[in-house]
């Protein structure tokens, strides 16, 4: 991973904790009901999730209470530009902007002396099945101050009336309380600590409950798709809703999305796509065996691709060029059919979310298909990045530097 790193690809926007931010950092994770970090430096995204305590912890969401409960930690203003590498669910960064937008003067101010947790409350205590996801609907945002600094304020403005009740302003007891309050927490007369209740509503999303599943409510009817078999295999024994439910690798699920409009395809106008070009090169490179050449110069030298394009035999050599067979073919026979042509992850991966879908879906949309299909490097570094992280660790070290030169040209 040192090549992503030294390319800033790999987690490069964490900002880092340390000193006092550690303290308020473990007693948020004490707040939330979770054991304390032993690290006493480490990163954390815009939701305050960090994957050296993760990997300390050996619990990727170590911020959940199980599944059904997730949380974030503001600790800094700075979060509020940060990426989330590790969402649970598809909406947790809009959940993160919703509460900077609303609360980012206040958070700024919290924040010089004290950490913020949030508590994403959706109803739902426990998961029992995997058709609860379908109870998601509004989820509110709480939020929990350390210290108890709302209520120390509160303390802090009875102290001061009483003080300034009939003579109290010589009783030297009050004198003390105000003293060591001030001495506490400075003070606190005309910081705003409370923050109100954020209310978003969830449509479309993704969640990694049940080891995955998408939860498309837009359309026709409801669909969920799942990641996990013994999952879908669960729930597909559901008599009760009127839903569609389809497991990630099956094939009918393309049919639907496409009679939904919830994805499209101009195979004419992708063959002339970037996108296109970067499914052909890698491809090629799963085929090559033992090259004389550096993978990244075959792949970028239009002689040297041609050239290991015919070494390789005819059965891949289909897989690399089949879109350009597929239109060679349709000129001639105007029954055969794109899905039963090309290679099944090809022809999901020449696919696009429809245009006539709001942006958050279209990204929705965009992870589910690279994750059908995870055969563009840019559009899988771009929308699913654990998965890229995986990935490119299995890759030669030269089809590495393709690939990362790949996403630095956005090419």
């Amino acid at each position: 991973m040192e090549k992503l790193k030294d390319a800033k690809l790999f987690r490069n926007e964490l900002i880092s904790v340390n000193g006092k931010l550690v303290e308020r950092y473990n007693k948020c994770l004490e707040k939330l009901g979770f054991s304390k970090t032993t690290l006493t430096s480490f990163s954390i995204d815009g939701l305050g999730w960090s994957p050296e305590i993760a990997e300390e912890k050996k619990e990727q969401f170590y911020l959940n209470n199980e599944e059904a409960n997730t949380h974030a930690i503001i600790i800094s203003p700075l979060q509020k530009s940060l990426p989330i590498y590790n969402p649970f669910h598809s909406f947790d960064k809009e959940l993160m902007k919703v509460v900077f937008k609303k609360h980012g003067d206040f958070i700024k101010d919290i924040t010089r002396d004290s950490a913020i947790c949030l508590d994403f409350d959706q109803k739902i205590d426990v998961f029992y099945e995997p058709l609860d996801v379908l109870k998601y609907k509004d989820i509110v945002i709480k939020f929990h101050l350390i210290n108890n600094l709302n209520k120390a304020k509160e303390n802090q403005l009875k102290l001061i009336h009483t003080f300034n009740l009939d003579n109290n302003f010589i009783d030297e007891n009050i004198h003390k309380q105000l003293l060591a309050s001030a001495k506490k927490y400075g003070d606190l007369r005309e910081r705003n600590l409370i923050l109100e209740e954020i209310k978003y509503t969830t449509d479309s999303f993704y969640t990694k409950a049940f080891g995955g599943i998408f939860v498309l409510k837009d359309f026709v009817k409801p669909i969920l798709i799942f990641q996990e078999k013994e999952t879908y295999n669960q729930a597909i024994n559901d008599t009760v809703h009127d839903i569609l439910m389809y497991h990630i690798s099956h094939d009918e699920l393309i049919d639907k999305l496409l009679s939904y409009d919830v994805i499209e395809a101009n195979l004419e106008e992708e063959l002339h796509q970037k996108k296109y070009e970067r499914i052909k090169k890698y491809t090629l490179s799963k085929h090559l065996m033992s090259p004389t050449h550096l993978v990244k110069d075959i792949l970028q030298n239009d002689i040297l691709f041609k050239s290991y394009l015919n070494k390789i035999d005819i059965s891949a050599r289909k897989k690399v060029m089949g879109l350009e067979l597929f239109l060679e073919k349709k000129k001639t026979s105007k029954t055969i059919k794109a899905k039963d042509f090309l290679d099944k992850d090809l022809f999901v991966s020449l696919h696009k979310p429809h245009s006539s879908l709001k942006p958050n879906h279209q990204d929705l949309i965009w992870y589910l298909l690279v994750n059908i299909a995870p055969k563009d490097v840019l559009f899988l570094y771009w929308y699913d990045k654990e998965q890229f992280y995986s990935t490119f660790k299995t890759l030669e070290s030269s089809t590495q530097d393709w690939v990362i030169e790949t996403i630095l040209n956005n090419f």
